[in-house]
């Protein structure tokens, strides 16, 4: 079967960086699609030119069916909002951000007003690198895709499913943008701050011969791009601190156990978390 770019012929992706440059790479792999890409590091521009990631650079977006942007959330709304009256009526309008509510009412207002389709997107995947250099066509292999639908989305979200299938995603899920920020703040943004406070302990300097893996395991995501997740926590403040307060009421039970000398209530605790950990495992079929 040869490929096929479904309803989009002509993509644009803002942004090059580690998922903007993979979106771009599997985007120029498994479709006949044209990819333009646009990014503020002339060296990324020439390497992204040079591999075929881009056929082209994006000097003109009106001339888009899709318009991908890569960038972090606030530089994302920027150039939504500037770009939004530039673009042909009907254009899709994809973000990739880690935060999805107030990109769903500022940026999709903006496109709503310009008879544009938005659709508010999150990969499921990602590296503990970052940039241009450690894009990868297959990095979206086995990952999910979440869609936020906006009141103008429309059939855009069906295009948008089925083009994601087709450069590599392995499923997606479409949901409203309020849960996705409810559900990542869990499952993501409080995983990256606990790592990255967890590493801080003086003995992590001394880890070496005195683990099975469960060190590495749960320092993995303590590397992470700080000006990105941070711009990322803050536009999540909400959950993420409520998330914050039952982790640290969690752990207080574990150290009242501890100080208390109480083993009953320790084995209370630890057998509970170990119960949902394993009806997490069955649910996947492990």
């Amino acid at each position: 079967m040869g490929k096929t770019g479904g309803e989009f012929q002509t993509v644009g992706i803002v942004g090059l960086g580690l998922i903007g440059g993979s979106l771009a790479k599997a985007i120029s792999q498994n479709t006949s699609c044209q990819v333009l890409g646009l990014d503020i590091d002339e060296e990324t521009m020439e390497q992204a030119l040079k591999e075929g990631a881009v056929s082209g650079k994006l000097t003109c977006p009106a001339q888009c069916n899709l318009l991908i942007v890569a960038l972090f959330p606030q530089a994302a709304l920027d150039y939504i909002e500037a770009v939004a009256p530039k673009l042909t009526p009907g254009t899709v309008v994809m973000d990739i951000c880690g935060v999805k509510e107030v990109l769903a009412q500022r940026a999709g207002e903006a496109c709503a007003k310009w008879g544009l389709h938005f659709v508010g997107c999150h990969p499921m995947a990602g590296k503990e690198k970052w940039g241009y250099a450690n894009a990868s066509s297959n990095l979206f292999a086995n990952a999910s895709l979440i869609l936020t639908p906006g009141p103008s989305s429309g059939e855009a979200v069906e295009q948008v499913r089925r083009f994601a299938m087709e450069i590599g995603f392995a499923s997606t899920v479409v949901t409203t943008p309020q849960n996705h920020d409810r559900m990542i703040s869990y499952t993501s943004q409080l995983a990256h701050v606990l790592s990255n406070a967890y590493i801080k302990n003086p003995l992590c300097l001394e880890f070496k011969g005195y683990t099975g893996g469960s060190f590495q395991d749960l320092t993995r995501v303590a590397k992470l791009n700080p000006v990105m997740w941070s711009e990322l926590f803050l536009f999540n403040r909400e959950n993420l601190m409520a998330d914050i307060d039952i982790l640290i009421d969690h752990l207080s039970q574990y150290k009242k156990a501890l100080a208390a000398g109480d083993r009953e209530g320790l084995n209370a605790l630890l057998a509970q978390g170990s119960r949902l950990k394993e009806q997490l495992l069955e649910e996947k079929g492990e």
